[in-house]
């Protein structure tokens, strides 16, 4: 770091070009870093910064293979291995000593210039990085436009992917392929989906950017290894961790990015999906779980590796003035030299400094020489918690306060007490997590020799302890997310081996000692510790071994009394409480169809028998709940009354009367009173059957008709009671009519109600068929008295207005008319069947005799 006041930046002009600079770009899958550790190990000295501590790791114990421990040093924030006179420095990108001369450089995932939480990084080292022979920068073709731009003479190289990625359309969780990676972005997420693959697969490996790298590396060497054939991930697989995935499946297509939940993007899709498939192994990506299938756009462009190229990166200034604190605060918000560059959003260290800089003791100490420097190097320290609370904020001033102090270490009782408190392997997962991420701080802390007295020593019991703890973790997700038996079942089944099994009194399954399912009803539900691909056979031993316990149940059912039977307002017909069957559609409303939900263990005669004991069953209940009809549809009629009732009852009771019109102008008095005894109500409107409107027949027609119909079940029938409901999308008229409403403008109003109500409104219009009295009509319809007028539009009347009153007189009401000549309607009247006398709408039926008469 420079500690004289910023000029001009350094970036520009550019940093010498000592060699060739070169570009290496393209999609995953392409080589790219194996060809950068060929080259760096062709030249005599080289320098490669990777993204993750991860990969660096990995890449460097390669290289030691090649050229030996002597001559190989790996740098990262929490991990220094440099021998006495290494040649080569594997780094992660942040920790490149840029000081050291080497013919060799590289950057791997340069596109990361634009990321906004360390695109700044990158970006320095794309600006100011080189090797003295050669530099190469590694990543997508996004990049390609801005490089161009920013680097005089760059060589081109552009890499095409080994393999095929294409898309894999949706698929549910439970049947994922093997060997398929799926990728959330929370941890609450991973936790949730590592479970139910636990549940339906037998196991699953677990990585996520919390873990340590000692942890992924042990979860992703189980998946290799075959124990498990799935992966549940975060984007911390999308940075180049190398498995064998043949599949990646997104389980969600937005991610929390610091500040704000976002969709990806498309080029952050490949990054992620571009995992599956490896070297000549082609690969699919697609969604599962309850992720929306991507878009025709996304796909095209992932297929075909084709991304909008990026337009700007991230910047920071890196010539900082470390005077003052005020100096250096405000060097760290200069503006970038160029309209490609963006100011990066404060990052930790800043963030750190920001908090600090209130504190004016230690501000004082700042003054110091030296003592900006110091404070800002402490304001480095990670917060791998990634919490920035007042707690992290409070440690960098506590390990400030002790370099300032003579002596300038951080004292042996402080670091020792705080390694202490995190050197315990109790807890849950979660608390691991924590713990490691805590260790880690002290870990990067004690890669500071400057800072600690025997840094060696503080090393290396750092790393112990992490290392502890990241077993400790491996060995709690392993225990949560991998079930041993139902994996060792799995292979089992795979190996084509004879399964012995039974099944106990509670109807539970066991296989091999094992359970792996239950007898509910006569449903055999398999356990979630089976995969797909291994259910046919253990379907095979499930019949074998439940074939006397079904046979038992369907003799059982065929002697159950009725109370041990019900039909929901769902459709869905109970055993003792147990779902059996679902109502279909059958020869007619009355007649519906019954189908078993499961009928995999039954035999051709078993099925029969427990479908016809169900539709016994269902019928009965129909001559019970619906002996009106029934009633009238069995009646001993002839002539027009006959074909009045046939009609009703297949129309579930109710008609238009105009329909049956023809009908009832031919029927005699006698044929009326014969209709009326069965219920019938030779309506204004409507002919129809009043008992039908009753809770009980009218649940089960609105579920008869639902059914016929294919609609959502439980139908949405008005509650019992009610006069009338506002009429919505959910309740179609056909529903409405067979629960005894009839849809009349904004409101279904009761069969019933609405002849009452066209009863009041003919005796009101008089002989001349005007009516403008509307008082009091509106309870009648259960109505606002807003709602009228729709109403009485709906029954067929239209309003008149009165002509504007003479000066001095009076404005008349407007008057509604019946569109429908009167003379209809009298002959109506003049038809209406007899009533008696102490029947309830018998005072309805002489008004009705007097209009007549009039």
């Amino acid at each position: 770091m420079n500690a004289h006041p910023p000029s001009v930046h350094p970036a520009f002009p550019l940093a010498t070009q000592q060699g060739r600079v070169i570009a290496v770009l393209g999609p995953t899958n392409t080589g790219k870093t194996y060809l950068a550790m060929e080259r760096m190990a062709a030249h005599r000295t080289g320098m490669i910064g990777f993204p993750l501590r991860l990969l660096a790791r990995e890449n460097y114990e390669k290289l030691v293979k090649l050229k030996g421990e002597a001559h190989v040093a790996l740098v990262t924030g929490e991990e220094k291995i440099i021998p006495s006179s290494p040649r080569y420095w594997v780094c992660t990108v942040e920790s490149m000593p840029l000081d050291r001369s080497v013919q060799f450089l590289c950057v791997d995932e340069i596109q990361l210039c634009a990321d906004d939480e360390r695109g700044h990084i990158f970006t320095d080292r794309l600006l100011h990085a080189r090797g003295g022979e050669e530099t190469m920068f590694l990543g997508s073709d996004m990049i390609r436009p801005l490089i161009q731009k920013l680097i005089p003479k760059v060589e081109i190289i552009s890499r095409p992917r080994f393999s095929q990625l294409t898309y894999g359309g949706h698929k549910k969780l439970t049947k994922l392929p093997p060997r398929s990676a799926i990728t959330a972005f929370s941890v609450t997420e991973v936790y949730q989906l590592a479970e139910m693959v636990r549940r339906s697969r037998g196991g699953t490996a677990v990585v996520m950017g919390a873990l340590s790298p000692r942890t992924r590396n042990a979860q992703v060497a189980m998946y290799q290894a075959g124990d498990v054939d799935y992966l549940v991930a975060t984007d911390a697989i999308g940075m180049g961790l190398n498995m064998d995935v043949d599949h990646v499946w997104f389980a969600r297509l937005s991610k929390f990015d610091g500040h704000r939940p976002r969709r990806l993007t498309a080029a952050e899709v490949a990054q992620i999906g571009g995992r599956a498939g490896r070297h000549q192994s082609d690969g699919t990506f697609g969604t599962t779980w309850d992720c929306s299938p991507l878009d025709e756009q996304t796909i095209q462009a992932v297929e075909n590796h084709e991304f909008q190229p990026l337009t700007n990166l991230t910047w920071r200034n890196a010539d900082l003035d470390l005077r003052s604190v005020e100096g250096l605060l405000r060097t760290l918000e200069a503006r970038p030299p160029s309209p490609l560059l963006l100011r990066a959003r404060p990052a930790d260290d800043q963030l750190a400094l920001q908090a600090l800089a209130q504190d004016g003791e230690l501000m004082g100490l700042t003054r110091r020489p030296g003592g900006v420097k110091q404070l800002w190097e402490v304001c480095q320290i990670p917060d791998f918690r990634k919490t920035m609370t007042d707690a992290h904020t409070k440690l960098l001033a506590q390990i400030y306060h002790h370099l300032m102090a003579p002596g300038g270490r951080l004292p042996t009782d402080f670091i020792a007490a705080q390694v202490q408190r995190l050197d315990k392997v109790e807890g849950d997962i979660d608390a691991l997590v924590a713990r490691i991420a805590h260790v880690r701080t002290w870990t990067y802390v004690a890669h500071r020799p400057d800072w600690l007295k025997d840094a060696r020593h503080w090393q290396g019991l750092t790393r112990a302890v992490e290392d502890k703890l990241s077993d400790a973790l491996h060995e709690r997700l392993t225990q949560r997310f991998v079930d041993k038996r139902s994996a060792g079942l799995v292979k089992v089944l795979r190996d084509g081996r004879d399964l012995l099994g039974h099944v106990d009194a509670a109807g539970v399954v066991m296989v091999e000692g094992h359970r792996v399912g239950a007898l509910t009803g006569l449903a055999f539900t398999m356990e979630a510790d089976v995969g797909e691909d291994d259910r046919p056979t253990l379907m095979t031993a499930a019949r074998r071994v439940l074939r006397e316990e079904v046979a038992r149940r369907v003799a059982a059912l065929e002697a159950a009394g009725p109370d041990t039977l019900a039909l929901g307002n769902d459709g869905v017909l109970r055993w003792q409480d147990v779902p059996l069957a679902r109502l279909a559609a059958g020869r007619d409303l009355l007649h519906p169809d019954v189908r078993l939900l499961r009928d995999d263990l039954l035999d051709g005669s078993q099925r029969d028998r427990a479908r016809q004991k169900l539709l016994d069953f269902v019928q009965e209940r129909i001559r019970r709940d619906l002996s009106a009809l029934l009633r009238l549809r069995d009646a001993d009629l002839s002539g027009p009354a006959r074909g009045i009732a046939y009609q009703l009852a297949d129309a579930a009771g109710q008609l238009p009367r105009p329909v049956l019109d023809p009908l009832i102008d031919s029927l005699d008095k006698p044929a009326r009173k014969q209709l009326y005894d069965h219920g019938v109500r030779l309506g204004f409107s409507r002919v129809f059957l009043p008992a039908l409107a009753k809770p009980r027949p009218a649940s089960l027609l609105a579920l008869l008709w639902s059914v016929r119909e294919g609609a959502a079940l439980p139908a949405p029938v008005p509650p019992p009671g009610r006069i009338s409901v506002p009429r919505g999308p959910d309740l179609a008229d056909g529903l409405l009519l067979a629960a005894g409403y009839l849809p009349v403008g904004p409101r279904a109003i009761r069969m019933d109600m609405v002849d009452r109500l066209e009863a009041e409104l003919a005796r009101r219009s008089g002989a001349d068929g005007r009516l403008s009295d509307l008082a009091g009509l509106a309870p009648l319809a259960a109505c606002a008295n807003d709602e009228l007028p729709g109403i009485l539009a709906a029954l067929g009347w239209r309003e008149r207005r009165q002509p504007p009153p003479a000066e001095g007189e009076v404005a008349q009401p407007p008057a509604w008319v019946r569109r429908r000549p009167t003379h209809a309607k009298a002959e109506r009247q003049r038809n209406a069947p007899p009533v008696d006398e102490n029947h309830p709408f018998a005072a309805l039926a002489r008004l009705r005799e007097a209009g007549s008469r009039k």
